[in-house]
């Protein structure tokens, strides 16, 4: 179900599935940035790059997108020899080490920019 509340388009029908653990979960996730890692296996780079991002877990969404597969084509030939490479907000944000100072940053001001939407 988790994925559902990376994909937009599935949110609100999410939030409106008979399933309360659906809801729940996207509702939980609803207000949280949505930080895109680019990736692929093995990659460990991006590996590094989730344990320096762990204390910061719950203030995001996690999202992976493997460049590999082939829906991800586009991805792959933009970012093939960058990775990891991270979005936040559909954003780029950097690519092959974690600046952590960069990623507070920004991510406190979408939070605040978040929280000034409610």
């Amino acid at each position: 179900m988790m994925v559902l509340c990376f994909l937009s388009r599935a949110l609100p029908r999410a939030r409106h599935s008979p399933s309360p653990l659906g809801r729940q979960l996207c509702s939980a996730g609803a207000n949280k940035p949505v930080l895109t890692l680019f990736t692929k296996k093995p990659c460990p780079l991006c590996d590094e790059a989730k344990e320096v991002l762990e204390p910061y877990k719950r203030r995001f969404i996690l999202q992976e997108v493997d460049i590999t597969l082939p829906e991800n084509s586009a991805w792959y030939e933009k970012y093939k020899y960058d990775i990891p490479v991270f979005h936040l907000n559909g954003k780029f944000l950097m690519k092959h080490r974690v600046d952590t100072r960069k990623f507070e940053d920004r991510l406190r001001k979408v939070e605040l920019q978040s929280d000034g939407n409610q």
